[in-house]
Parts: C-alpha cells; structure tokens; sequence
C-alpha cells in the first residue's frame, strides 16, 4: 500500500466516524424542530411559500386604554354621563391616573359640578404641583365656587410655571374682569394678545375696555 492510498484510508475512516458520531448523538435536525425563530419577529416563508409566513400579532390596547377611548368620544359626543361612566371604571383600575382624572375633572366644569371639579384638580396637584395646566382649571373651579382668594393665586401660579402661555394669561384676565378689576383685566388681556395674535376674544376685550 503506497503513502497515497494510506492517507485517502485515514482521512475515508475519519469521516465516517464523525458521520456516525453526528447520527447517534441525537444534535441532528428533526421534523418539525428544524427552525427556531430568533426573535418573535422573525417571519417563515416569504416569496417560495407565501402561506408559511408568520408575523407579530396586533397588541390589543389594555383595558385602561379602552376606557380612555370610550370617554373621549363620549366627550366628544357631550354625552357626559356616559364618558363618566367609563372614566369611573378607568379610576377603578387606577385611582391615580392622570389622563383619566384631568377628562373627569373636564367634566365637572362643563356640568357646572365646581366642588366636585375643584376636588380633582386638588388630587392632580397632589400627584404634580408644577401642573400648570391643572393650577388654571383649579383657579377657575375656585372662581365658579366664589372662592376668589384661592382663585387668584393659581391664576398666577400658572403663569408663574408657563408665563408664554396666552390662554393663562386670558383666564386670569377673566377673573379679574368679573370681579369688576377692569384695568388690571386689561393688562392682562394686553399680555394674551402679544403672546398669542390669534386669540381674537383677547383683542375684543381690549377694544371694549379701551373704548
């Protein structure tokens, strides 16, 4: 036996050792088992055999989510019983959510229910002092109760938080306008409308005082 033929006998022995090794080791790919996705988005199939495809599933939103939903287009709607309703579940779930207390608190102002809504937004507050947003539904809430001392110093907290923002600075001008304190009304109108040249009603106040 020449050299040659001795290595193509070693190398032959060789590959059938790992061959059989590879066959009882039970390592080899089965039926069935052959593929396992990486990730969950891995998708099977594709142009070969476009019925083989799998893809992540839609996540359907969470029961609080769904009620949140509901609300909206229950407020959108002015149907306020029924946006309550689904806002009282939403609360049930979590006492302390926001978004939930802020469109229930909406609520109780439209539905001229002022204690009720100054309550809420006491509760914002609680859970974020720096709302400044929550601090001018409250003033109001206050100013519908006749609680204008209270009124007052929200008004001015919210524009202390966000002093670019127009809108506080035309609620608090409509506090002070009902309280018959005219030109401090007007400062504050004059201030809405340099902030913000789209808010026609600001400008309508200034005339009518000015004139």
């Amino acid at each position: 036996m020449t050299t040659f033929q001795l290595l193509l006998l070693i190398i032959a022995g060789i590959v059938f050792y790992l061959f059989f090794k590879q066959l009882f080791s039970g390592t080899h790919p089965k039926r069935g088992i052959d593929f396992e996705a990486k990730v969950s988005d891995d998708q099977i199939g594709g142009i070969s055999r476009p019925d083989k495809i799998f893809s992540t599933p839609t996540v359907k939103p969470s029961r609080m989510e769904q009620l949140l939903t509901m609300a909206d287009e229950a407020i959108e709607k002015e149907d306020f019983d029924e946006a309550k309703k689904a806002l009282g579940s939403a609360l049930i779930i979590d006492a302390d959510n926001m978004d939930a207390l802020q469109k229930m608190g909406y609520i109780s102002m439209q539905t001229e229910k002022y204690a009720e809504a100054k309550e809420i937004y006491e509760k914002l507050l609680s859970l974020d002092e720096n709302d400044d947003m929550t601090h001018a539904a409250l003033a109001n809430a206050y100013h519908k109760l006749g609680e204008e001392a209270a009124a007052e110093k929200h008004h001015e907290k919210s524009i202390l938080l966000d002093p670019e923002y127009a809108p506080h600075h035309f609620n608090y001008a409509n506090t002070l306008y009902d309280l018959g304190r005219t030109k401090e009304a007007l400062i504050g109108y004059k201030k809405a409308y340099e902030l913000d040249k789209t808010l026609h009603v600001a400008k309508e106040m200034i005339d009518q005082l000015e004139g």
